[in-house]
């Protein structure tokens, strides 16, 4: 069937998403390293002064921290790109083989210096007593769902508490959401828009759910974090149909400015901040453009940061300010590092493995 063209048919027509999406010319690496200078940001606050302490716009946005609606970005980021990613190869080898190209070698690289740092320099506790809980901290968050988060003798008199790195705890649910992609490729729902459509009605109870009754903490928060990862996937869906519109872009702001008012706000802001999202990722700046050339640096910042954060708290910092004035350059020089040294040539060893015969699926006409 002929995709339907969602553009206007007078004046000037607004782009689909589908117009853009084939290209590498896109400002999503600026997006992800200034979310992820957002993590550290909002992090500065508690590290600094305690749990207690809220973090940036956690009252105004409803308990939702400056750190977590930029986690809900990288999350709608990559229901896109991840969903992208199987559809144009369908391959279940090569996808997981380049998920965990992009995953793995950059956090078992920060956990080893994470562990010779903090046995070598930081700990208090006997070297017995360290070396004896290096090897289960380092396969369980290498295997992301059982992290663990403290060490002996490390950053145990710090306001925070002793948490080696506090921002590895999305990254399992960012594998979950990966398998769910995983799921749906290998069964054909990507080109079944019908179906698709279905399991997302059937997810979107699910959040409705979770919203009035108490479930297991860790489905009520894979269902926050699932709905802009689900957002990400339906926008590479139906890009055929979605223009990046300024009016559609303050249509959405306006429903999430009314939804403060409610319940809904939540749900309704984190489908607004995913287009907002894709608006700004899209447009086309050719001064923002020029970034592309660094690298994208953002998985490096957002895993080396909190470590980092909580060395300059134990040095004696305990202004936030002063703490991301100090903590963003060392962050961005080990997130450079690992991006030219580790990520950026794990990416390229996808090239040399034998890619199979994609998975053939049943396309339903739409």
């Amino acid at each position: 069937m002929k995709e339907h063209d969602a553009r206007a048919t007078s004046g000037k027509p607004a782009p689909l998403i589908a117009d853009r999406s084939d290209g590498r010319d896109n400002n999503f690496n600026l997006i992800r390293i200034l979310a992820a200078g957002g993590v550290l940001v909002s992090h500065a606050y508690p590290l600094s002064w305690g749990g207690a302490v809220g973090q940036p716009f956690e009252s105004t946005l409803h308990g939702l921290s400056l750190g977590m609606v930029c986690v809900w970005i990288f999350f709608a980021i990559s229901g896109f790109f991840i969903t992208r990613s199987f559809d144009r190869k369908r391959s279940a080898t090569s996808f997981l083989t380049a998920r965990a190209l992009r995953l793995f070698p950059a956090l078992a690289m920060v956990t080893v210096i994470t562990l010779l740092v903090a046995g070598f320099l930081l700990t208090q506790a006997p070297p017995a007593v360290f070396w004896s809980q290096a090897g289960e901290f380092f396969v369980r968050n290498m295997l992301l769902f059982r992290i663990q988060y403290v060490l002996p003798g490390v950053f145990e008199s710090n306001p925070y508490g002793p948490a080696v790195n506090g921002s590895l705890w999305s990254l399992s649910y960012e594998v979950t959401c990966y398998t769910g992609v995983l799921i749906c490729g290998v069964l054909g729902l990507l080109g079944r828009k019908k179906i698709f459509a279905t399991m997302a009605l059937l997810f979107l109870v699910v959040y409705a759910v979770a919203m009035v009754v108490e479930l297991n903490p860790r489905i009520e928060q894979l269902t926050r974090l699932g709905l802009p990862f689900l957002t990400g996937m339906v926008f590479y869906i139906w890009r055929q149909y979605i223009p990046l519109s300024w009016t559609l872009l303050a249509a959405s702001a306006a429903l999430a400015v009314m939804a403060w008012f409610t319940p809904l706000f939540l749900p309704v802001f984190a489908v607004s901040l995913s287009y907002t999202t894709f608006f700004a990722g899209y447009a086309e700046t050719p001064l923002l453009l020029r970034y592309n050339k660094l690298g994208d640096y953002s998985y490096g910042v957002y895993i080396y940061a909190f470590p980092i954060q909580q060395l300059v708290v134990q040095a004696g910092v305990t202004t936030p300010v002063v703490n991301m004035a100090i903590s963003l350059p060392f962050t961005l020089i080990c997130a450079v590092l690992s991006w030219h040294f580790i990520e950026a040539p794990a990416m390229r060893l996808r090239r040399r493995t034998k890619v199979p015969k994609p998975i053939e699926t049943k396309q339903a006409a739409e």
